[in-house]
């Protein structure tokens, strides 16, 4: 879990710097809204089409060396993103950085398949939680001071060269089972093994049965729109506030960091609420619940923050948004590890596809609305109002329902869906 922490904190750390030197970037290049809104959804359009075949790959060869795979590939792409030379090569770069990053998701929720019992599988999210806003809240503190001292492009070099020296650990330390570690009891690795989600199956992937499941296409499309959320966080909401609410920098990184701070404090305490929620609900009532409540109340968050001038107003709007947002976000994981057997990283990256779908025309479109209307409000009322209809999806979610026993035709099974059941 500590492995998997550092690796979404590095991977925020390194996703959200473009964002936080945007505005020195579209200076020294000359860039519009609309053609910085280009770059961004590039990563994001390589980042969605490439997390289904990542996450097939990490349920077929085993999570560790798709993720050595990923960290590498990202690494050296955030280095490269330092040495862009104009509009053409920015998106260029940014769009292979985003293949390098697919994947990191589904797979971390297949090692929490793999690691943690079911009765912690909230808690093993929540370290991916805290890893995520750790990284957003160090951004401001690393990058900008790097940037104001040597440049836009020195703070590529710096995080790139940090995600080899976790590659390095992975590499000489983590394994895919727990009985493949060394010094880890064999008692310990039996009941790990009795008492998690993953279940092997050996059967193929039900693609049929994915596309025919209302439930899993309610569940992709809240996704999208969370999504759409989470990259206004993540690439616009530094340009929106020194731009559209009139921050200066410093005041923009302080509001960042807070944000990030509230999303670190809904990650701790989701791996401790949820688990105990489930425990007293059953999967079912407890996903569904926390899900819809907070769907609607960060659309009203996201409402308010548009409406307000004052920038204490705005700050407190967005912390509780972003709150709501790693609420949300482990949730859905956290569905995905419930219902997807040996299949986490695959039905992971289905749902991830979707969502990032979901910020690639959000990064397309903001700008362009922008741009168009001369305002930063009007977007943020078109996000509200998809959070509410993401809300609504969740009536028809039951985590409860693993997606594969449907697929599974063994004769025993058949032998006992024939047998009456007497009430």
């Amino acid at each position: 879990m500590v492995l998997l922490y550092f690796l979404m904190l590095i991977l925020y750390l390194d996703r959200v710097t473009i964002s936080m030197v945007g505005v020195r970037i579209k200076s020294a290049f000359h860039l519009s809204n609309t053609e910085f809104g280009w770059v961004l959804s590039s990563f994001v359009l390589a980042y969605a089409l490439f997390e289904i075949p990542s996450g097939i790959l990490g349920d077929r060869l085993g999570q560790r060396k798709v993720l050595l795979r990923i960290v590498v590939w990202w690494s050296v792409f955030t280095v490269l993103t330092g040495f862009v030379f104009g509009l053409t090569s920015l998106i260029a770069i940014r769009f292979l950085f985003g293949m390098g990053e697919a994947g990191a998701y589904p797979n971390s929720c297949g090692v929490i398949s793999r690691w943690m019992p079911k009765t912690e599988t909230s808690r093993g999210m929540s370290w991916l939680g805290m890893g995520a806003p750790t990284g957003f809240a160090l951004a401001p503190v690393i990058v900008i001071p790097i940037a104001a001292a040597w440049g836009w492009r020195a703070p590529f070099f710096v995080n790139g060269i940090l995600g080899l020296f976790w590659v390095l650990i992975c590499w000489l330390w983590f394994r895919n089972e727990p009985r493949e570690m060394k010094r880890i009891p064999m008692e310990e690795t039996e009941l790990i093994e009795k008492s998690r989600n993953y279940e092997k199956h050996g059967q193929p992937f039900p693609w049929k049965q994915i596309f025919r499941n209302t439930m899993l296409w309610a569940l992709f499309f809240s996704y999208f729109c969370i999504q759409w959320a989470n990259y206004f966080i993540i690439a616009w909401m530094p340009n929106y506030l020194q731009e559209g609410k009139h921050f200066s920098e410093k005041q923009m990184g302080n509001t960042m960091t807070f944000v990030a701070g509230g999303g670190f404090l809904a990650a701790f305490i989701f791996g401790i609420s949820s688990d105990w929620l489930v425990r007293k609900k059953g999967n079912s009532t407890a996903r569904k619940s926390v899900a819809i409540v907070s769907f609607w109340i960060m659309s009203v968050a996201i409402f308010i923050s548009a409406h307000a001038t004052n920038h204490v107003l705005v700050t407190v709007s967005f912390v509780a948004a972003s709150f709501l947002l790693v609420i949300i976000v482990l949730t859905c994981f956290a569905t995905c590890v419930d219902i997807g057997g040996d299949r986490v990283s695959t039905l992971t990256g289905i749902m991830n596809f979707c969502g990032q779908t979901g910020a690639f025309l959000m990064s397309m479109i903001f700008g362009k609305i922008v741009d168009i209307t001369h305002s930063f409000e009007a977007p943020q009322f078109l996000m509200a109002i998809l959070l509410v209809f993401a809300g609504m999806c969740w009536i028809k979610i039951d985590a409860s329902k693993k997606i594969m026993l449907d697929h599974v035709h063994t004769p025993v099974l058949q032998t006992l869906k024939a047998v009456p059941v007497i009430k």
